[in-house]
């Protein structure tokens, strides 16, 4: 259930109901908007009497939930959501672009091409610390190594990072050096490992799962989001595919499908989602086309030379065409 407040309704009232729901066993969720407020319900296994809540000073009407996804549904926040890292912001109206090199290889490797994505338009520094790979015998990463690296690239250029956490280990060590966690397809449904983010009061990326539907992508947000942590952020990453032209199939028609379903910021990655480094600029245009908050590209200076996924990687010049003109094409969707 969703409890929608008077707009002049006070501080005391909000938390007067809050108050009452958890008396009655539940767990409130305060949604602050920009003119009203609402608080959200959940912890109930079926319908709640809206007699409950309608005589309480400040209450304006009760409004069934009955998705799955009660938090990451469109009905808790009709305008959508904005998750603040910093200075960059990620929902309606903004367009965030997010690049680096796939793992974080050596200092002097990270710092070199984080300074070259900076100068040219990124906002967001990814690179990878802890690697899941297929095959065990695989680059696995630097690990702490890895993420204090990140940090030193983050601090010299001015620019948030972000890194993904694979287990309990890794996550305490990304969520004290990185800016936004990531968590990876693999572990999407992860439930252990998405309720303990829920407790951490930081930005999170969680990547679509390789066959995970929609539901069960939201419901993994619910997961996150239930735990108290209302910074999720989506990324659209490519599905599994019996095509094998492409590395994935990166599904676009999600990003406009979620936008209806959910009130969470959504990106794309089409460095994953195709695996072709020359389909990521289409795709990359085409994910802004749709109405994607942001796109994720891996940058690589010496890709053949890279120790993960140096095929799909752009070139610095590659990435700075790309985003002049993913740029540019904002500018002009704005003005419509």
């Amino acid at each position: 259930m969703l409890i929608l407040m008077k707009s002049d309704s006070s501080q005391k009232e909000r938390k007067a109901v809050c108050k009452h729901i958890e008396k009655l066993g539940f767990k409130p969720h305060p949604i602050p908007g920009e003119h009203n407020c609402a608080i959200g319900i959940t912890g109930n296994d079926g319908p709640i009497n809206e007699s409950e809540f309608l005589p309480l000073s400040g209450v304006v009407k009760c409004i069934r939930v009955t998705s799955p996804y009660k938090l990451a549904g469109r009905d808790f926040n009709p305008k959508g959501t904005k998750v603040k890292v910093g200075s960059v912001t990620f929902g309606e109206g903004h367009f965030v672009n997010i690049a680096g090199p796939c793992s974080v290889e050596s200092e002097e490797q990270t710092l070199r091409i984080a300074k070259a994505v900076k100068e040219h338009g990124a906002h967001v520094l990814r690179g990878g610390a802890f690697k899941p790979r297929t095959s065990p015998y695989s680059f696995q990463g630097l690990g702490l190594e890895g993420l204090k690296i990140l940090k030193k690239a983050s601090l010299e250029f001015d620019i948030p990072i972000i890194t993904e956490a694979i287990d309990f280990e890794s996550l305490s060590m990304v969520a004290e050096y990185a800016d936004i966690i990531q968590i990876g397809a693999r572990n999407m449904q992860n439930f252990a490992l998405l309720q303990e983010v829920g407790r951490i009061n930081k930005a999170v990326v969680l990547k679509r799962g390789i066959s995970a539907t929609l539901e069960e992508w939201l419901s993994s947000a619910e997961y996150i989001m239930q735990n108290g942590n209302n910074k999720v952020i989506l990324c659209e990453r490519g599905i599994r595919s019996f095509d094998k032209y492409t590395r994935n199939l990166l599904d676009l028609s999600a990003v406009p499908s979620i936008k209806t379903l959910s009130h969470l910021p959504v990106i794309v990655d089409p460095s994953h989602g195709t695996g072709r480094k020359e389909l990521i600029s289409p795709m990359a245009k085409g994910s802004l086309a749709v109405g994607a908050h942001g796109i994720m590209v891996e940058v690589h200076d010496k890709p053949r030379e890279a120790l993960s996924d140096g095929y799909q990687a752009l070139l610095p010049a590659e990435f700075a065409k790309l985003s002049g003109e993913v740029f540019q094409m904002s500018q002009s969707l704005s003005d419509m």
